[in-house]
């Protein structure tokens, strides 16, 4: 069996609890932000240790976090708001101000980091909570020693460790899936470090991630799935349309009618091993009844 994030149960049992409906639409509750195109890692398996994957510095703007915020603000929403995706979200210094602006927007979501922790200190782990921040996610990759750094950290910071720090072990061996829950990241990883064949047929499986998740890029384009890192299906554009325009667009609905059915024939599904199915079953049941 495959190794599976510690962090699963917490997030699983977060997004059933924050699951809600706009008139009868069911909203997601993950929304992320790949917030730049930019990481200081590469790790082997990440598709970023391939040397041809671009590592670009662009950051998004407040303008369209605003925008987007303000949109679930006004639905009401409950669930995760996490920065995170494709990139290191603390190497945008402006990161505090997307914070801000994304907690105000929005005072019933979690908001929340993903991050490697290499940027991260005493004062600027205080002022990411100053900004509005739920919990702070962070990956370890260097070894044990690095969870009594972090806990410290947020001991020294005056951080719950429960309610807002949490640690992910990245740096166990291979045996172990070095502590994540492996996938080709939709067919990106046959040229990485640590290499994952694209599948050669798709399998005969179904999907819930575009049922309880949103992924939006920096530049406002909105991908399938956090899992689409060629961006291979762009469903919308935040700039250019609202948010419940692209969320219940024809696009995103095209593709819960396939994955609903085990029909993985769709890019970037068909090069795609993901479960899929770890999370979000009932998001998949409420969808059925809705008869998109």
């Amino acid at each position: 069996m495959k190794y599976q994030d510690p962090g699963i149960p917490r997030k699983s049992a977060l997004i059933n609890k924050s699951i809600s409906l706009y008139k009868d639409i069911l909203l997601p509750s993950v929304v992320e932000v790949n917030e730049s195109g930019i990481c200081n890692r590469s790790c082997s398996f990440c598709p970023k240790s391939d040397p041809s994957y671009p590592n670009v510095k662009n950051f998004i703007s407040d303008n369209l976090i605003d925008k987007l915020t303000s949109e679930l603000g006004a639905l009401d929403y409950k669930g995760i708001f996490v920065f995170s995706g494709f990139c290191e979200p603390l190497l945008d210094v402006n990161i505090y101000n997307l914070i801000n602006i994304a907690s105000r927007n929005m005072p019933n979501a979690k908001v929340e980091v993903v991050t490697n922790g290499d940027p991260l200190n005493l004062k600027n782990m205080i002022k990411l909570f100053e900004s509005g921040l739920s919990t702070l996610i962070v990956s370890a990759y260097d070894g044990p020693e690095q969870l009594e750094h972090f806990n410290k950290m947020a001991m020294d910071a005056g951080i719950k460790k429960r309610e807002g720090l949490f640690i992910r072990p990245r740096y166990l061996p291979e045996d172990q899936d070095f502590g994540i829950t492996l996938n080709n990241r939709s067919g990106m990883m046959s040229e990485a470090s640590y290499k994952i064949d694209t599948l050669t047929e798709p399998l005969i499986k179904r999907c819930n991630y575009p049922f309880y998740s949103f992924f939006m890029d920096y530049n406002g384009d909105v991908l399938l799935c956090s899992h689409d890192w060629g961006k291979k299906m762009i469903v919308g554009n935040v700039n250019k349309n609202s948010f419940i325009e692209i969320w219940d667009g024809e696009k995103f609905n095209y593709a819960r009618n396939k994955l609903a059915k085990k029909d993985r024939h769709l890019k970037p599904c068909n090069l795609c091993d993901v479960n899929g199915t770890i999370m979000g079953n009932e998001h998949v049941k409420i969808w059925e009844k809705s008869g998109r």
